[in-house]
C-alpha cells in the first residue's frame, strides 16, 4: 500500500495524461483539443515533482545539520575530554597566573557556550518535526555557523597561548586529538553548506568555517 501511494503521489501526472489519452483515442476526440489540456497536466505534473524534489532536499539537509549539531555537542561541548575547555583547563597545571586568569575567563565562557549548545540542539529538536525545512534550515545554518566560528576562536587563542609556554605533553596530545575530530567536523559542514547552495540562498560560504592547527609535539 505505501509504494502505491508513492506512485500515485509522484507520478499521477502521466497516469492521468495516459488515461485522457487513451479516452481521447476511444472515443475519437479532436486532437486540437485534447492537446492543450495534457500539456497543461504535464506543466503542472513537472512543476510540483519539482517541488516535491526541492522540499525532499531541503528535509535531508535538514536531518543532517541535525545530525552535525548533535554531533558537536557530544564531542566538543560540556564533559568531553575533546572540549577546548577542558582542554584548556588542564593549563592550570602550568605555573603561571597569567594563564591561569585566561583559563578562568574561558571557564565563565564555557558554561554559556554549555548553555547554548544545549538550547540549540533542544530548538533543532522541537522545529524539525514542523518539517517546515525552508523555514528553520537557514536559521540553524547561521546559528550553528556562529557558533562554530566562536568556538574556533577559543581553538586559535590555546594554539597561539601553547607555542608560548611551556606545554603538558598529554595536553598538546589531547588538543592535537581534537583538532582531526573538528576538522573532520569542519569538512562535513562545509560539504552541507555546499549541498545547500545548490537549492537555496545563503550568504555563508564553505571556507568560512575555519580549520584547526595542530601543535608540533616538539618546540
Amino acid at each position: 500500500m505505501y509504494i502505491m501511494r508513492k506512485l500515485v503521489s509522484w507520478g499521477w501526472s502521466p497516469i492521468l495524461i495516459t488515461a485522457i489519452a487513451l479516452l481521447g483515442l476511444i472515443y475519437e476526440w479532436e486532437i486540437w483539443a485534447l492537446a492543450p489540456v495534457l500539456i497543461i497536466i504535464l506543466l503542472i505534473g513537472s512543476a510540483i515533482a519539482v517541488v516535491g524534489a526541492k522540499e525532499k532536499e531541503l528535509e535531508l539537509l535538514s536531518h543532517r545539520l541535525r545530525e552535525l549539531a548533535g554531533y558537536f555537542n557530544r564531542r566538543f561541548m560540556g564533559s568531553s575530554s575533546l572540549s577546548i575547555f577542558v582542554i584548556i583547563d588542564s593549563l592550570f597545571k602550568v605555573d603561571n597566573p597569567e594563564v591561569w586568569d585566561w583559563a578562568r575567563a574561558c571557564d565563565m565562557s564555557q558554561r554559556i557556550f554549555n548553555t547554548w549548545c544545549q538550547s540549540f540542539i533542544t530548538r533543532v529538536e522541537s522545529d524539525i518535526r514542523t518539517r517546515r525545512f525552508d523555514v528553520y534550515l537557514h536559521t540553524y545554518l547561521n546559528e550553528l555557523w556562529l557558533i562554530s566560528s566562536h568556538y574556533h576562536e577559543f581553538i586559535e587563542q590555546f594554539y597561539e597561548l601553547a607555542q608560548t609556554i611551556e606545554t603538558p605533553r598529554e595536553t598538546i596530545d589531547q588538543y592535537n586529538r581534537l583538532v582531526m575530530e573538528y576538522n573532520a567536523f569542519v569538512q562535513n559542514f562545509r560539504d552541507n553548506i555546499s549541498e545547500l547552495k545548490k537549492i537555496a540562498k545563503t550568504e555563508i560560504e564553505p571556507p568560512s568555517v575555519k580549520l584547526a592547527q595542530e601543535l608540533p609535539l616538539e618546540k
